[in-house]
């Protein structure tokens, strides 16, 4: 078999897990791929088309995927709600381990989960925010 067939059906390859993921994982062996077959049609010795293949692909990616994530991923935008990050709050209704509870905070009472079982009236510590949960951990006395 002809080296370049190779490179075409691994190109291809890569060409189909890039739109099955739309991660960015092989758009920069997808570049060097086509570079390894340009070079299959001049020069027949595998293994210099193989370390081309690799270098320009860990080239490329560490060089550009820092830039190409930053236009490619939307904005977190930040809410008034972060600022309740951080906050202590109220249990009002029992948090079962890694189960979901309420608490109180802001004057708002909110869905929360914790790791560890927290009783009502204990105070938490506001982690983040998931959707429409607070992630607690128990307040060090």
């Amino acid at each position: 078999m002809e080296l370049w067939i190779l490179w075409l059906i691994l190109v291809f390859f890569l060409i189909v897990l890039e739109v099955c993921t739309v991660n960015l994982v092989s758009i920069w062996f997808i570049l060097s791929g086509l570079v390894s077959l340009l070079v299959s049609v001049f020069y027949d010795n595998f293994l210099v088309q193989f370390a081309i293949f690799v270098l320009l692909g860990v080239f490329l990616l560490l060089t550009t995927r820092k830039f190409l994530k930053r236009y490619i991923e939307p904005n977190k935008e930040k809410t008034n709600l972060d600022r309740i990050i951080g906050e202590t709050a109220i249990v009002t209704e029992t948090i079962l381990k890694n189960e979901i509870g309420e608490v109180k905070v802001d004057g708002k009472r909110w869905s929360a989960i914790c790791g560890e079982q927290v009783e009502v009236g204990e105070e938490i510590v506001i982690e983040a925010i998931e959707g429409v949960k607070l992630i607690v951990r128990k307040k060090e006395k």
